[in-house]
């Protein structure tokens, strides 16, 4: 026995249970990031000495063996337990966010994918006005695109721990640039046509005057690239969204981790007490309404 009345193999044993839960939602949602795995190790660490088990009273809570204020009175760290059924809270609506955003997300990459695919009809029959509008629209339904979810990907945003969302815009991005289409013809690009990314922006750019030299100077060049660059681009949309890839993937994990939590939440809280409700705001709440709608 210890200090404390708890022996050490009941102390082992809580520790024991609670790393299992925390370890099974990690991995649910793809863990070993910062946010998956890592938030729930530092509260449980905290817990080691604590017992799992459960007083036989009730609190005015509603859930048996927790005080009124919510709190699990029989563990060694009460307090730490309820900051981390508040974490899973927060898990729980954040999960739903993410799923509502990543399907949309991946909807939207079919309107990207149409955007590469119209490059596809430019040919040695294309006036350059032609040719310069329809990378203009190219240019825009990639930025309408970027800047609808570029808040969600960037750090703290919803999407920002993600692997399918950073992969999307990464891989489209690497796309653009992608310096060998046209290259049998002497070109490295579309940069070479003008068309490139802004590193900081991370919105694409059409630089016009290059689009007029590059047709001046190898035009059937600048008509092959723009084809090559139609199919691989529109090849790396498709990837991206095909069965079994990232979205599907990601969008799998969130599903069960959503359900791993809907069906042991009432066990979950029983153990370390009922958290504090976790309110979301502004994108964050929005895609919750988007998530609910979508089962409703």
């Amino acid at each position: 026995m210890s200090i404390d009345g708890t022996s050490d193999a009941g102390r082992d044993l809580a520790l024991r249970i609670a790393t299992f839960k925390a370890q099974t939602l990690a991995e649910l949602t793809g863990g070993g990031k910062t946010g998956s795995s890592e938030g729930f190790g530092a509260l449980l660490s905290s817990l080691k000495g604590g017992t799992a088990a459960v007083d036989s009273m009730a609190g005015s809570s509603g859930v048996q063996g927790l005080s009124p204020t919510g709190r699990n009175e029989a563990l060694f760290d009460p307090e730490s337990a309820y900051r981390m059924m508040s974490e899973i809270n927060y898990r729980n609506v954040l999960y739903k966010g993410q799923f509502a955003e990543l399907s949309q997300m991946q909807t939207s990459l079919e309107t990207v994918a149409a955007a590469g695919t119209a490059l596809g009809s430019v040919d040695a029959g294309s006036s350059d006005e032609a040719i310069r509008q329809k990378l203009a629209q190219f240019v825009s339904d990639y930025n309408t695109w970027r800047a609808g979810f570029d808040e969600d990907m960037q750090q703290g945003g919803i999407l920002a721990d993600t692997q399918a969302a950073q992969v999307a815009g990464y891989e489209l991005e690497q796309s653009v640039e992608n310096p060998f289409n046209g290259a049998d013809l002497g070109l490295r690009g579309m940069p070479d046509l003008g068309l490139s990314i802004d590193p900081v922006t991370k919105q694409a750019v059409l630089d016009e005057a290059a689009l007029s030299r590059a047709l001046q100077q190898n035009r059937e060049g600048v008509v092959a690239t723009v084809q090559q660059f139609s199919g691989n681009f529109v090849k790396s949309a498709e990837l991206l969204t095909s069965s079994n890839n990232f979205f599907d993937r990601q969008l799998d994990n969130l599903s069960r981790a959503i359900t791993y939590i809907a069906d042991n939440q009432s066990s979950l809280q029983q153990e370390f007490g009922l958290g504090d409700t976790y309110q979301p705001k502004g994108k964050l709440a929005a895609a919750l309404a988007a998530y609910e709608r979508m089962l409703a």
